[in-house]
């Protein structure tokens, strides 16, 4: 009888893009128009006008208008009367969740969902991971941890071949990471910096926002998210308002968006805590104990930076790890970035306007840098 010949390595075959129907196609483009203006439907529409005359996006078969009209079918859109009679078009809750999804495969392109969504520890105990250990059943482990096969063996070994019996000291089970809850607030930097000198940062700081927490919410679907964004002061928004957000004339207050971010999370019951925050990293604004604003904009001002290490030092005293997202490239904000996270012990990861496919991340918990492509 001849064996089957098996063919080992790999095979290769031409590659054929995927087949995307005119809807979609020009939905992939309508959710980046829809981020850049902030939900606002007739300008993501007129600019999409603009890019259909120039590069023909659609044809005689599948108009702009048939866009539109798919989109209301399929409950992306929804119409609203306004006080004169007419009618506006805004977004539905079903948009902003595949915004937020485009946003999370952009950046996050790598992490799939998977397990039930929470953190591993360093620690073994009740869990769904698996270490690979065996070790004796304590009281609390789940039965379906108990391994037969060993627990079978220990009883033969304990009491012989006889009468088979099986005592509690017998049972063996696979040791599991512990996994433990986490309460994350997400700070967003919505001062006029943001937009300066033409830069448009506000932008890739939504589509890191909005993966960020389409990545917890669906991911770690056990975990606490708050939201907050910070100009002169800082004040919490909701999941739903992320498309949504622009820049306001304001200065940069990072301190008051900290002390806010480290109030929601004394009120978490949860051990395990972390503050994200993007920023294009220039501290610009403090309250004083009176109640009066010192802003300096030229700069970094040496009495509003050292009141961000503080708070950095602070929350690291509170065993809060802070991760810096950082939207921007210039030297001397980077090298804040870097004081600030030293301070932390925390994370950074730093980007520029190009493209948010590669971050450097730097970790200095454990000393390592790295690029993320």
């Amino acid at each position: 009888m001849k064996k089957e010949k098996r063919q080992l390595g790999y095979q290769f075959q031409l590659y054929s893009e995927e087949k995307k129907s005119p809807f979609e196609k020009l939905f992939d483009i309508f959710k980046e128009l829809i981020t850049h203006t902030s939900g606002d439907f007739d300008e993501a529409l007129d600019w999409l006008e603009q890019l259909d005359r120039e590069y023909q996006l659609t044809d005689e078969n599948y108009t702009l208008d048939d866009f539109v009209e798919e989109l209301k079918e399929k409950g992306y859109i929804r119409e609203e009367l306004k006080p004169d009679g007419s009618y506006d078009k805004k977004i539905t809750a079903k948009t902003e969740r595949a915004i937020r999804k485009n946003a999370l495969n952009q950046i996050f392109g790598q992490i799939r969902k998977k397990g039930s969504g929470n953190h591993k520890t360093k620690s073994s105990g009740v869990g769904d991971e698996h270490t690979g250990d065996l070790r004796e059943f304590r009281f609390g482990d789940a039965l379906e941890n108990i391994n037969i096969t060993e627990s079978l063996k220990n009883a033969q070994i304990n009491h012989g071949f006889g009468e088979f019996t099986l005592h509690e000291n017998d049972l063996i089970v696979e040791d599991t990471h512990h996994k433990a809850q986490m309460s994350t607030v997400l700070m967003i930097d919505i001062s006029h910096s943001m937009i300066l000198y033409g830069e448009d940062r506000i932008t890739p700081a939504k589509k890191v926002a909005m993966a960020l927490a389409e990545l917890i919410t669906t991911r770690y679907a056990k975990d606490t998210l708050d939201i907050l964004v910070f100009g002169n002061d800082a004040w919490p928004i909701r999941l739903k308002d992320l498309p949504y957000l622009e820049v306001g004339p304001y200065h940069t207050n990072t301190v008051a968006g900290l002390q806010l971010a480290m109030d929601m999370l004394r009120r978490k019951r949860n051990t395990n805590k972390q503050i994200f925050m993007i920023t294009d990293g220039k501290p610009s604004c403090v309250r004083l104990p009176d109640g009066r604003y010192y802003k300096n904009s030229n700069g970094l001002d040496g009495f509003i930076v050292d009141k961000c290490y503080q708070m950095a030092a602070q929350a690291r005293k509170l065993h809060i790890p802070i991760t810096t997202f950082m939207i921007a490239k210039d030297p001397y904000l980077q090298t804040f970035v870097d004081s600030f996270t030293e301070s932390n012990k925390g994370k950074a990861f730093y980007t520029g306007l190009d493209g948010l496919g590669e971050m450097i991340f730097h970790d200095y918990e454990n000393n390592r840098k790295k690029r993320i492509r």
